[in-house]
């Protein structure tokens, strides 16, 4: 939940709803784990400006005598053997205004299966605010946006960013002509094609990567505290007010939110309340176990280690990510979750994570004389 003295939330369990691939608008499909292999391998595209990940490793050329380069073309020749799982809940707030997405192969989808030779497969949060329309919104007509760009799926990096401003242009568009439809929506998406993983934030849900049992943060939370957000905010004429985007906001990057005066503003140089997103595309390997991607109020009582823990533990029990889904879920309305909540998670391999043997330290330990001495007076009474 973004918005300062929590506004009305949609009720109802946040189930999935089936969607069609040839009709619109397009729902999430999803209701159980979807079992998806990639086509071919693939080799990671490079961004000047993307962040950079653990160990990813970049394009080189390999030689098969040295040993440690061997050992990265060992990493790097993996296809990742995708299963997907949700599970959502309404907490303790009256309305429901999460939704998700889940999509197998994207172009298929629309379509468009002449445009790729491999399954490029697309996930999605979208996190409401003040109603649920801007979040069902978002979820229904970007992925269509993506496909349509003329860049696809060539350039996906230029593409995302392209369709996350166009989707928000559309929606203003829209509740110019309907103002009841007047909200906001966080959105964080996770495309894989091959072994190239592209995730695009614009909010605070978050994305985090399993790599060997270490969490490996992909997304930043897009919020006022941020120093870098903030001067982002002030230059364009905003302000932060007791943490709040102009008083009135938790987070400093949406979709929507156009009826709110001061955030947002057509042409280049827009508003404080920007829809653009942060973008991070790494490689896979095979040391990559899971991409877990939650809404805020999971990770209001969840920090990344202890996730990838306690998703790893689970997965190892019954290697169902769904069902992993759902007790992350319910784990946090134990621990007195009151917002929404949603976690949407992808496996790279059909196995369950392997238990990893951590090794003990041997300390030498040794005693002088005098204590020696000492301990055996004690001993002897």
């Amino acid at each position: 939940m973004c918005v300062k003295e929590a506004e009305e939330l949609d009720q109802g369990k946040g189930n999935l709803e089936d969607g069609n691939s040839k009709q619109w608008p397009l729902h999430c499909e999803v209701f159980h784990t979807q079992m998806e292999s990639s086509a071919e391998d693939s080799l990671v595209v490079s961004s000047s400006d993307r962040n950079s990940i653990g160990n990813s490793f970049p394009l080189e050329s390999i030689c098969e005598d040295t040993v440690i380069v061997d050992k990265k073309h060992s990493l790097l020749n993996f296809v990742p053997a995708l299963r997907s799982g949700e599970w959502s809940d309404i907490g303790r707030r009256p309305y429901m205004e999460d939704t998700h997405i889940c999509i197998a192969n994207l172009a298929e989808k629309f379509g468009y299966n002449e445009l790729s030779k491999e399954n490029i497969s697309f996930y999605g949060i979208f996190d409401g605010h003040g109603g649920k329309a801007a979040a069902q919104f978002v979820r229904d007509h970007l992925p269509r946006v993506i496909v349509k760009d003329a860049d696809f799926p060539l350039e996906l990096e230029k593409v995302l960013t392209r369709s996350f401003m166009e989707t928000d242009a559309e929606f203003a568009r829209k509740c110019s002509l309907e103002s009841s439809l007047s909200s906001g929506t966080t959105a964080l998406t996770a495309m894989i094609f091959g072994r190239s993983l592209l995730v695009a934030n614009a909010g605070d849900c978050r994305a985090v990567l399993s790599r060997r049992g270490r969490a490996i943060v992909l997304s930043k939370d897009h919020n006022p505290c941020c120093m870098k957000e903030r001067i982002r905010i002030e230059s364009l004429g905003g302000y932060v007010d007791d943490g709040y985007l102009n008083g009135q906001l938790a987070v400093t990057r949406a979709l929507g939110d156009w009826h709110l005066e001061g955030m947002k503003e057509t042409g280049e140089r827009g508003g404080p309340l920007s829809a653009e997103p942060e973008l991070t595309l790494m490689t896979l390997t095979k040391e990559d176990e899971f991409l877990i991607i939650g809404s805020d109020g999971f990770w209001e009582f969840f920090s990344n280690q202890n996730a990838v823990d306690f998703a790893r533990k689970r997965l190892q029990e019954h290697n169902d990510v769904r069902i992993c889904c759902k007790q992350m879920v319910e784990e946090a309305l134990k621990l007195g979750a009151m917002d929404n909540l949603t976690v949407v998670m992808v496996s790279f391999h059909l196995e369950p994570p392997e238990n990893l043997v951590v090794e003990r330290m041997r300390v030498r330990r040794s005693i002088s004389a005098e204590g020696l001495q000492n301990l055996k007076c004690l001993l002897e009474g």
